[in-house]
C-alpha cells in the first residue's frame, strides 16, 4: 500500500466512523482539493482510487485538466469565480461549481451558458457564519436567492448548497454555522437540493455530524 492509498484508507475510516454513528443511510462524497499539488500527485491519488478533485482557480483547473486529459477525472470548481473567467470555466465543463455566491453571478453564468448552448451544475454558496472575509449569500436570503436562480436561470442546474465553517477555534460556533447551512439545505430539498457541501480538513467530522454529504479535503490528503 503506497502513501496515498494509506492516506485515503485512513480518511475513509474516519468518515465511516462518524457516518455510521449519525446516519447509516447517508452517502458521503469526497472531493480531493488538489489546488496545492502538481498533476502527478493527482494522478497518484487517482491510481489510489480517488476520482473527484477540486480546484479554486480557473487557470489551475485548465492546466491540470489538460495535463491529465487521459484520465476520467471528475473536476469540481470550488473557488471564487471572477466574471472575466466565466467563459473559460464553462469551456472546461466542470462536473460541479460549488461557489455560485450570488444571484448576480448566477445570471452572468446563465447568460454565457445560453450563448454556448450549455448547462452547468452549481451549488449556492451560503455565508453561514456571516463573515466579511467570505463570499456567499446571507442565510436569511438563501432560500429566496436559490428559488430566484431556479426561476430565472434555466441553464444552471442547482444541485444544493455549499458553505465554509466559521473561521474560529470555537467548535460551538463552527457547529452553529454548519447547522445553519444544513437547515437551509433541508428546506431546499423539496426544490431539488441533493448536495450539502461543507467540511474541510480541519472540521470534516463535525460537518458530517451536522449533515454534510460532500466534503472538500485538501491538506489532510496531500501532506
Amino acid at each position: 500500500m503506497n502513501f496515498y492509498e494509506s492516506t485515503l484508507d485512513t480518511i475513509f475510516t474516519r468518515i465511516e466512523a462518524v457516518r455510521t454513528a449519525v446516519n447509516q443511510h447517508q452517502i458521503i462524497k469526497l472531493v480531493a482539493v488538489s489546488k496545492s499539488v502538481e498533476p502527478h500527485h493527482v494522478e497518484t491519488m487517482y491510481q489510489a482510487g480517488q476520482r473527484a478533485f477540486g480546484e479554486n482557480k480557473v487557470q489551475e483547473l485548465a492546466r491540470k485538466n489538460q495535463a491529465l486529459s487521459t484520465l476520467p477525472l471528475e473536476w469540481h470548481f470550488i473557488g471564487r469565480l471572477q466574471k472575466n473567467k466565466i467563459n473559460a470555466l464553462i469551456d472546461l465543463s466542470p462536473s460541479l461549481v460549488h461557489s455560485c455566491d450570488s444571484l448576480e453571478l448566477a445570471v452572468a453564468l446563465n447568460k454565457r451558458l445560453h450563448v454556448k448552448e450549455k448547462t452547468l451544475s452549481v451549488l449556492l454558496q451560503i455565508n453561514s457564519a456571516k463573515e466579511d472575509s467570505k463570499a456567499g449569500v446571507m442565510p436569511e436570503h438563501a432560500i429566496e436567492t436559490y428559488l430566484a436562480i431556479k426561476e430565472t436561470c434555466p441553464n444552471l442546474v442547482l444541485k444544493g448548497v455549499m458553505s465554509i465553517g466559521a473561521h474560529t477555534n470555537d467548535v460551538a460556533l463552527i457547529q452553529q454555522s454548519f447547522e445553519t447551512t444544513y437547515r437551509l439545505y433541508e428546506s431546499l430539498t423539496p426544490h431539488g437540493a441533493k448536495v450539502c457541501s461543507m467540511g474541510m480538513s480541519e472540521d470534516f467530522e463535525l460537518a458530517i455530524r451536522c449533515g454534510a454529504n460532500m466534503l472538500r479535503l485538501g491538506s489532510v490528503l496531500f501532506t
